[in-house]
Parts: C-alpha cells; sequence; structure tokens
C-alpha cells in the first residue's frame, strides 16, 4: 500500500487556494489547509471533510517568520515529510477601491501607496520565501516534493511592455514579478534534490480579490497548479505557466 502523500497550500480558506486543497484532497493527498483566521480556516477545512477529504486546518500566517516556524514545527510532528508546496497566500490592498464602474483598474502607479505596496510584497514575496525555507527540511525528506508558486499573468514583464491594456498595477504585478524571480533561485537550488518548483499564472479569476469581477471559476483557475503541484518526475522546473503553457517572462 502507497504511503499517503502530504501537501500543504497557504491562503487556502477562500477562492483559489480552497479549490486547490479540495481537488489535491481529492486525489488522494493529505492536505494542511494554511489559513490565518482559525474561524475562517476551521470552517474551511471542516467543509472539506464533509465531502469526505483528508483535510486540516494549520494555523499559518506567511507574514510571521514565527508563524512559518511554528507551522512547520507543528507539520514535521506530524508526518515525516511534505510532497506538496502550494505558496498561495496573497492580498492586493486597494486594488478593489480602484476598480472603475466598468471594472478596469483606474490607480496609476503615481497613486499607489507605498505602504500598502510593503504590505503587498511581505505577503506575496517575502511569504512563499518564509515558508518555503521553513519547510524545506520537510520537502527535502519528501522523495519527489513539488513547489508552486501562485504567480499571476500581471508578473509578466513582457506581457506588460507589449500590452497597452493589460492593467498597470503596480504594487500587486511587481510583486509578482519578483516571485517569478524567487520561483525561479529557488528551482536552481533544489533542481538536484529532484525538487521542482515552478510559477503559476491561474488567470483573472473571480476571487474577494477582485471583488469578484474576474472572468474564470476557481475550478478553471486550479487546474495549471494542482498540475504543476502532481508532476512526474522529469516534468519542467523553473518555468512560468498557464494552462496553455509557458509564459513570457
Amino acid at each position: 500500500m502507497a504511503t499517503q502523500k502530504n501537501a500543504l497550500v497557504t491562503g487556502a480558506n477562500k477562492g483559489i487556494g480552497l479549490e486547490t486543497a479540495r481537488r489535491l484532497a481529492a486525489m488522494g493527498y493529505k492536505v494542511w489547509l494554511g489559513a490565518r483566521d482559525p474561524e475562517r480556516g476551521e470552517t474551511a477545512a471542516q467543509a472539506l471533510r464533509d465531502e469526505g477529504l483528508d483535510v486540516e486546518w494549520l494555523a499559518l500566517d506567511v507574514a510571521s517568520d514565527d508563524s512559518a516556524a511554528g507551522a512547520a514545527k507543528a507539520v514535521a510532528a506530524r508526518v515525516p515529510g511534505l510532497d506538496v508546496l502550494v505558496n498561495n497566500a496573497g492580498i492586493a490592498p486597494g486594488y478593489v477601491d480602484a476598480l472603475g464602474p466598468d471594472g478596469r483598474y483606474e490607480r496609476p502607479p503615481s497613486r499607489e501607496d507605498v505602504a500598502d505596496m510593503k504590505a503587498t510584497f511581505d505577503v506575496n514575496l517575502f511569504g512563499p520565501v518564509r515558508v518555503t525555507q521553513a519547510f524545506l527540511p520537510l520537502l527535502l525528506a519528501s522523495s519527489a516534493a513539488r513547489i508552486v508558486m501562485v504567480s499571476s499573468y500581471l508578473g509578466s514583464l513582457a506581457r506588460a511592455a507589449g500590452n497597452s491594456q493589460s492593467p498597470n498595477v503596480m504594487g500587486y504585478g511587481s510583486s509578482k514579478t519578483a516571485l517569478n524571480a524567487i520561483m525561479l533561485a529557488f528551482a536552481r537550488e533544489l533542481a538536484p534534490r529532484g525538487v521542482m518548483v515552478n510559477a503559476a499564472a491561474p488567470g483573472y479569476t473571480a476571487t474577494d480579490l477582485n471583488a469578484h469581477r474576474g472572468g474564470r471559476t476557481v475550478q478553471q483557475a486550479a487546474e495549471v497548479i494542482v498540475r504543476l503541484a502532481t508532476l512526474e518526475p522529469g516534468g519542467p522546473t523553473g518555468g512560468y505557466f498557464d494552462e496553455n503553457g509557458q509564459l513570457p517572462w
């Protein structure tokens, strides 16, 4: 009998993270549902358990060094290794407030708030670094670990430079561009250890992040994330993908 695999999804109490947790659990993984709020985290985990899935809430605030270390210690006390890490947690302060009546983003870079940008980077960029570093011993204990950084089309410099219609969201977009660089750095380090690290662009999905203005469902968005989280040996590493293939940096 095969040993059950373990997965951690951060920011998983709602939206794309919750759907990713559901999909991985349905594939037979024990899923640690990372969320900082106890009530929301446990409610989400219980909803998935009610579907017959093996899901447990894990207290995890990706903006806190101590929380990331504590979460890794809690998981290490229960399982010998971690097979999948999905760094999904993300924020976009002020994004919804900057949407016009037609749903277009209307705040130019010259009016972006630096405090909002710092908060965005702390969660969207430094959060994945904290969590990946904290859980690295558990990931290396797996025979074939997979790490997915949940990026965005807005992280693509090529798309921004070549598409005047692309939303000019400086703080959030640049945090995802930097996340792509972080992904590549980890991929280069961990490739010799058999760990595959990739970035996923789920597309403009209807979630709380954008007041549900996105045109895609969480089911569609989770597709590329789950695919990268469950790559067979010999698959890609150090890549930036949507469901249709590799994206331009």
